[in-house]
């Protein structure tokens, strides 16, 4: 079993990552074993909102709050044309993975149908992609200072304001971003 077990955690990109797409990313991280890594960003909203994606896979939206911005998120760059749902618990639909007693992850269409008719969970996020890491590679990018990890915070990824998900994870730990250095070393 791997040494650093990491699953339901966020990952906090460093600045070590900054200008690739993880720069100031927060990871959840899903899964995480001897043969990888899976998590899906919860910081980066695309140009996409959820109604249009609805009525492009011809589901319903009638029960959206239109009113109300419903980004689609970049979970990440690997599969991008996959769906996940993030979401507080409560039923099952065909393919949902528990997280924890309180969070799920489902990526089967029947969430999004539910959704769409305003029969689905009444926090969740709708993510594009995930973040996916070989054996090792992971503990290997932690180890050249790339991320920091702390527990997973639910009310970052559904009650903190996207743009301030970075801040409010790094502030779990009691750092300051501000003072976050793009140069590392060790001792």
């Amino acid at each position: 079993m791997t040494q650093l077990a990491l699953r339901n955690c966020f990952l906090i990109a460093l600045p070590n990552l900054a200008e690739t797409p993880f720069e100031r990313t927060v990871t959840l991280l899903c899964e995480h074993n001897d043969d990888g890594a899976l998590g899906l960003v919860i910081n980066r909203p695309m140009d996409l909102e959820l109604p249009a994606m609805l009525e492009h896979l011809e589901l319903p939206c009638e029960g959206l709050d239109l009113m109300s911005p419903a980004p689609v998120y970049w979970g990440g760059p690997v599969n991008v044309e996959r769906g996940f749902v993030l979401h507080r618990d409560g039923s099952d639909w065909e393919s949902t993975m528990h997280l924890s007693d309180t969070l799920s992850l489902t990526s089967s269409r029947d969430i999004l149908a539910a959704i769409g008719r305003g029969e689905g969970p009444q926090q969740f996020l709708v993510m594009l992609g995930y973040a996916g890491w070989d054996a090792g590679q992971l503990e290997r990018e932690m180890g050249e200072n790339a991320w920091l990890s702390t527990p997973v915070d639910e009310a970052i990824v559904f009650d903190t304001d996207t743009n301030l998900r970075w801040s409010a994870a790094t502030g779990a730990l009691g750092i300051d971003p501000l003072n976050l250095s793009p140069h590392t070393g060790h001792a």
